[in-house]
């Protein structure tokens, strides 16, 4: 897990706090964003005190909340991981992933007081309201989770690390 965490999660954190250091030095807050693609993708700066999709944005105590609600998972995730309850390969780097996620948005909300969000695509959905920005941190996590949730349709991945130590 520690090869992976040097390997994956670190340079993920790092990319993921540079980015919003050059967004928070680029770019005022909840102001005019940059096309890059237009009327597709578009760099900004939003602040999130909530969860996903900006859920529960603004409450007084969210960043508070959400912060310790992720560090108990992070370390629910962490101690499930050294119990043996995601082998394989697919399932360990989802974790190196959710490490890497989780440490870079609460890093944001240590320093920012908010998770710092930047990353607009707009993909013309039938929605009432625009996809939510969001980070590199984030992206990690939903990959993790897709990683995590793809697991369960795959072979035992106990089973698959005995196949590659041969």
């Amino acid at each position: 897990m520690l090869r992976l965490l040097l390997l994956l999660s670190l340079p993920l954190y790092i990319v993921d706090q540079l980015t919003k250091l050059w967004v928070v030095r680029n770019f005022e807050l909840r102001g005019p964003g940059r096309e890059v693609i237009e009327n597709f993708f578009t760099l900004h700066y939003i602040d999130n005190t909530g969860v996903a999709f900006g859920s529960f944005n603004g409450g007084e105590y969210s960043n508070y909340i959400f912060g310790s609600i992720a560090l108990v998972a992070l370390g629910f995730f962490i101690w499930a991981y050294r119990k043996g309850f995601f082998p394989g390969l697919l399932n360990r780097v989802a974790i190196a992933l959710i490490v890497a996620g989780v440490c870079g948005n609460f890093t944001d909300r240590l320093i920012y007081h908010h998770v710092v969000d930047f990353l607009s695509f707009d993909l013309h959905l039938p929605m009432a309201s625009p996809w939510p920005s969001f980070n590199v941190a984030d992206s990690c996590v939903v990959i993790a989770a897709c990683l995590l949730a793809s697991g369960v349709f795959r072979a035992d991945p106990a089973e698959q690390d005995k196949q590659t130590a041969k």
